[in-house]
């Protein structure tokens, strides 16, 4: 028999990539896994942004006013 073991640690992880998906779908931003709990990334430091209760600046807003390249 096996016993059932549940890392609370890795449940945090997964929730977490999935909220981070989440919000890079909703405000434009491109999608990198390894961009999670890395300060240094610009998604992810609009990401606290938006976490904290802030403005996070919305990606798809601001890429539909630039108009088409030629």
């Amino acid at each position: 028999m096996s016993k059932s073991y549940r890392n609370s640690r890795a449940e945090q992880v997964w929730e977490d990539l999935e909220k981070y998906l989440d919000f890079c779908r909703d405000y434009g931003y491109r999608y990198n896994e390894a961009d999670l709990y890395n300060n240094k990334k610009y998604p992810y430091q609009q990401y606290r942004k938006f976490v904290a209760g802030k403005n996070a600046k919305d990606m798809w807003g601001i890429d539909s006013g630039r108009g088409r390249r030629q």
